[in-house]
């Protein structure tokens, strides 16, 4: 150490302050992970682990959910374990994929991503589409999966409306005019209008609930949306006076208006759905202890009546851990949308937000009964494939537009 010391001073050079060759080492990986200008120091980290705790839920009980009957019928009871697990991460990977765009470059895509979406409702529609339950909306896949586009149209239907208004309205004084709003409208009609002839009545509501809001949040005038409100308050009234509902989601409608009128029919599904989250009493059961879930006495457990399963088995706390969650992730996604630098930013994070407490608040409804039965599943925690692929996309979208803001603070 002398010697080198030594040797700097013969050279005529000053002594090398403390640090400097500890500067110039490469940082490590996790420093430069979270450097100032790392796109993982801008996400919302709450979001990210309340959405991967759901999923971790939504698995055990998927997996809960469909162990019994499997093991009854000698298959592999791991089966929709497996599936799940690899759903969710394929979710994940689409959501951090998604993060990473820029809310420009996604405003700029808006028009390719609708049309996309256009595209395959109208394929799914046509003999390459398979009909499951029903509906004419999904594309089988090899290994028993399934693609549903109308899953997708959610996505499509944000970021198109959005684009729309965000561009009309910097150059019109005070906000979007009634142009602005045909547009959005022409655009959205075709789009809900594929999603009804399939037909998938849950989805075409969350469709419809979220044009509405984004239409109201827009910043029209008051006056325009009230015209707009008679024309879709008269377009009901026609719907229902032309008996253009199919005869089962008529059933479904009377059967919740009056749910005791055939228990062995149309009211059966509700009804053990009620029994089953009533059972789970204030603990629950215990994860595969259901007996109710054992016996699949509830169809569609793993899917649409989810939440039947975490009544039963994890009880009452269990049932609000998951609504408290989903909470938070929708006022993170409010949070983001009155924190957002620009409209386009607001109106994504909005429609995201009304989206999903749509869809929970018509889950959850419909398995207690004070929503009919309409087929969506409960974000982040059904079984399912396109459902999981478009939420996560959806909380990158969030992440996205909350980046854009935070990169500039």
């Amino acid at each position: 150490m002398l010697g080198r010391t030594t040797s700097y001073t013969a050279r005529g050079l000053t002594t090398p302050r403390p640090g400097v060759f500890a500067a110039r080492r490469p940082r490590s990986l996790l420093a430069r992970a979270f450097a100032r200008n790392s796109p993982l120091r801008h996400m919302d980290w709450l979001l990210i682990l309340v959405v991967l705790g759901l999923s971790a839920i939504g698995t055990l009980l998927v997996w809960s959910a469909t162990e019994p009957s499997l093991r009854a019928a000698g298959l592999d009871p791991h089966t929709y374990l497996k599936k799940q697990l690899l759903n969710v991460t394929i979710g994940l990977l689409l959501m951090a994929g998604v993060s990473l765009i820029d809310t420009r470059q996604l405003r700029t895509w808006a028009p390719a991503i609708y049309g996309a979406t256009m595209l395959a409702l109208l394929a799914v529609l046509s003999p390459a589409g398979s009909t499951i339950n029903g509906a004419h909306a999904w594309f089988s896949l090899p290994g028993g999966f399934q693609v549903e586009p109308s899953e997708f149209a959610k996505v499509a239907l944000i970021l198109m409306t959005a684009m729309i208004f965000s561009q009309a309205h910097p150059t019109v004084p005070g906000g979007p005019r009634a142009r602005s709003l045909l547009v959005a409208l022409a655009c959205a009609a075709p789009l809900i209008g594929l999603v009804v002839i399939e037909p998938a009545l849950g989805v075409t509501l969350v469709l419809v609930v979220v044009t509405a809001t984004m239409i109201v949040l827009s910043g029209l005038r008051l006056r325009i949306i009230a015209v707009l409100a008679a024309l879709v308050a008269v377009t009901v009234g026609a719907a229902g006076g032309l008996h253009l509902l199919k005869s089962y989601q008529l059933t479904r409608f009377t059967s919740f208006l009056h749910p005791s009128a055939d228990l062995a029919g149309a009211g059966y599904n509700a009804a053990q759905a009620k029994i089953a989250v009533g059972s789970g009493g204030m603990f629950g059961e215990g994860l595969f202890h259901g007996h109710l879930v054992a016996g699949n006495f509830v169809p569609s457990q793993q899917t649409d009546f989810i939440f039947t399963v975490a009544g039963e088995e994890l009880g009452f706390t269990g049932t609000i851990v998951i609504v408290f969650l989903l909470g938070v992730v929708i006022v993170r996604a409010l949070r983001i949308a009155t924190r957002a630098d620009d409209l386009f930013g607001l109106l994504v994070a909005s429609g995201i937000a009304m989206w999903f407490a749509f869809q929970s608040f018509v889950n959850i409804g419909m398995t207690i009964g004070i929503m009919p039965i309409t087929g969506l599943p409960l974000p982040f925690v059904s079984y399912g494939g396109s459902a999981v692929f478009a939420d996560m996309i959806a909380i990158g979208l969030l992440q996205s537009v909350h980046r854009r803001r935070t990169v500039f603070e």
